[in-house]
């Protein structure tokens, strides 16, 4: 690597744009404050994710509303991020209680995606597209 790269890595670092952690790091990581009633977990973390979800869509809703100044906007995008971290946490859950790895699932998505853009269906419904 050279000196520019390791550089730029630093400043995307500090930026907090990016990180040195992975989605299986990250998963791990996870399940180790992971505390619900076992014989429940699919459903109990199935209802965390989508309450999470809409703890964000309720403080995109306020944004739009009530608008914010530049202050306002940041403390709003924090919240937002927060919530983007439980809803990161009940899909790294999700995962595992299904035998999956986060990170594979991160890279067939990103496949999926690939593929639809090169035959130019990134629009439209279903999945199978």
């Amino acid at each position: 690597m050279t000196k520019l790269e390791q550089e730029v890595k630093q400043w995307m670092k500090e930026k907090k744009m990016m990180s040195a952690i992975t989605a299986t790091e990250y998963q791990i990581r996870a399940a180790e404050t992971a505390i619900f009633p076992k014989e429940k977990a699919l459903e109990y973390i199935t209802l965390g994710l989508t309450g999470e979800a809409g703890e964000i869509a309720n403080k995109v809703k306020k944004l739009i509303r009530d608008g914010a100044d530049i202050e306002g906007y940041n403390d709003k995008r924090n919240q937002i991020g927060a919530e983007l971290g439980d809803v990161l946490w009940y899909c790294a859950m999700l995962a595992k209680e299904v035998d999956m790895n986060l990170g594979s699932i991160m890279e067939s998505n990103l496949d999926k995606l690939a593929d639809r853009k090169a035959r130019n269906r990134l629009q439209g419904d279903g999945d199978n597209r």
